[in-house]
């Protein structure tokens, strides 16, 4: 989940799910299956305020399994769109550990190894490894961080940083949920120069069910930002619909 172009920025980007629930044996509890998965259709795949789609449409699914003392491992895949000769698919393997400190803290450790599939065999590679670290406050407002860092970006051999912090709110017993996010990128080639900028949105969201309906404006701003939306489209700000559904 990264603009390619920028090589030349969840999420997000572990996947969320509901686990699979069962009836215990002589219980009236549910007991948590360790698989779960996610399907979902969005009007543009933005990641860290960046499109990866061309600000085209974009279907995606992942699959999760947690084991009970924290391990969690998946993969999650999407189309993607990074001009001709690009990528046509996203596929994403991690694996980390989850950890709830307290009754509001928690702590998530994690390696996103993204790869990308079917460029032209002159595209070549850009396949690369992140490695993330999560840090959630839950309360009347849930706040999260996130500082991520790759050594060979975009296999480039440039390197990557990314710092982030949202929040949500959910709005009574209506089912609605207020979301924001902001973060900066820094890429740094060298040699061969740096980009910063900063991403923001801003969301609404509504649940049916096993199903999420989300509403969002992304923008990128600051730093190199206005010279990176006259080079590309990818970097302008735009309003996203998705809906997700966690199966089961």
């Amino acid at each position: 989940m990264k603009p390619v172009k920028l090589a030349t920025a969840l999420a997000t980007a572990l996947l969320l799910a509901l686990p699979m629930s069962a009836f215990a044996q002589d219980a009236e509890e549910e007991e948590s299956s360790p698989f779960s998965a996610t399907f979902a259709v969005t009007t543009d795949y933005v990641f860290r305020g960046v499109s990866q789609t061309d600000n085209g449409p974009a279907f995606q699914a992942g699959a999760t399994y947690s084991a009970p003392f924290g391990l969690y491992a998946g993969a999650w895949a999407s189309n993607v769109d990074f001009g001709e000769g690009g990528p046509d698919f996203e596929v994403d393997y991690f694996v980390g550990w989850n950890k709830d400190l307290s009754d509001s803290w928690n702590l998530d450790l994690g390696v996103n190894r993204y790869t990308y599939e079917g460029a032209s065999d002159g595209y070549g590679d850009i396949d690369y490894n992140e490695y993330i670290a999560k840090v959630t406050w839950s309360g009347p407002v849930t706040v999260g961080g996130i500082l991520a860092y790759a050594d060979d970006y975009s296999n480039t051999g440039a390197e990557e940083t990314y710092a982030g912090l949202t929040a949500s709110y959910d709005i009574g017993d209506s089912g609605f949920s207020l979301g924001a996010t902001t973060g900066y990128t820094s890429i740094d080639a060298g040699s061969d120069g740096r980009a910063d900028f900063y991403d923001g949105s801003i969301t609404l969201s509504k649940g049916f069910g096993p199903a999420t309906a989300t509403l969002g404006y992304y923008d990128t701003f600051g730093s190199d930002a206005s010279e990176l939306r006259r080079g590309s489209d990818i970097y302008k700000p735009g309003v996203v619909f998705t809906i997700a559904v966690a199966v089961p």
